[in-house]
Formats: structure tokens, C-alpha cells, sequence
């Protein structure tokens, strides 16, 4: 049985229609940002969970990244996931679930979501984030 450690949470916009409304682009482009405390456990769990709202055209491409700090490093990348549009001109919701299991031994790790793609999505909202440390020791 584990143990919960801490739990944090980004929400840059809450509804369908209330996103900050710009464009993606090739640079990936942050919309979360979390620092979760792990008490120097070793091996600790980290959970992510997240979504965000999109509108473009069929067949847009995109990738959500989650990363480790607060600036983009592509070696510190530790989720990955690309999508594609599947209505046109209609908001979706693309939801994440991912996993950190290399956390760091460290009092307290920054986190952050990042979103890139074509340039005809536009972010729409909701945009959400959140991160769960735990340790999987008594």
C-alpha cells in the first residue's frame, strides 16, 4: 500500500470557450506548470492527468508533452502523446493520463504540459493539469 504525498493542480481555463485562443505552432508552448513535494522518498510515483480543448480543422495535427522543470528540454520529457482533429471547426476535448516512475530523489519537482501543433488549432479551453506524488512504500 502506498502512500499519498502531495497533489497539485494547473487550470489555465475551466469551460469550452473560455481558452486563451491562440494558435499552435511548431514550438511546443506551455499551458501547465505544477511543483509537486516528494520529501526526498526514493522511487517516488507520479500520476498526471490532464485536458485540453481544441479547435481547427479535420485532421490537425498535435502532441502534448509533459516535462520535467519549468522550461521546455526535450531530454527532460516524460510523456509524449499525438493526436489528430476528428471534427471540423467543433471544439474537442483531448483528455491525457500519463506516468512519471523515474521521479527524482528530491524534496520537490517541477512539472509542466506543453502543446504544439498545426497552426490552424487554436487553444479553446479547458486547459487542466494535474499531478499526483505518492510513494509505493509503507
Amino acid at each position: 500500500m502506498g502512500f499519498f504525498l502531495d497533489m497539485r493542480s494547473s487550470t489555465n481555463s475551466s469551460k469550452t470557450g473560455e481558452g486563451p485562443d491562440i494558435q499552435l505552432g511548431s514550438v511546443p508552448e506551455r499551458f501547465g506548470l505544477i511543483t509537486l513535494r516528494t520529501f526526498l522518498v526514493p522511487s517516488p510515483v507520479v500520476t498526471f492527468s490532464g485536458s485540453i480543448g481544441l479547435i481547427g480543422e479535420l485532421g490537425d495535427t498535435y502532441a502534448v508533452e509533459i516535462v520535467r522543470g519549468a522550461n521546455y528540454d526535450p531530454n527532460e520529457v516524460v510523456y509524449r502523446a499525438e493526436g489528430v482533429l476528428g471534427v471540423n471547426g467543433a471544439n474537442e476535448t483531448q483528455a491525457f493520463n500519463a506516468q512519471d516512475l523515474s521521479a527524482p530523489w528530491a524534496m520537490q519537482t517541477v512539472y509542466s504540459s506543453y502543446i504544439s501543433g498545426v497552426s490552424t488549432t487554436v487553444r479553446n479551453g479547458p486547459e487542466v493539469f494535474t499531478g499526483i506524488a505518492s510513494t509505493p512504500f509503507l
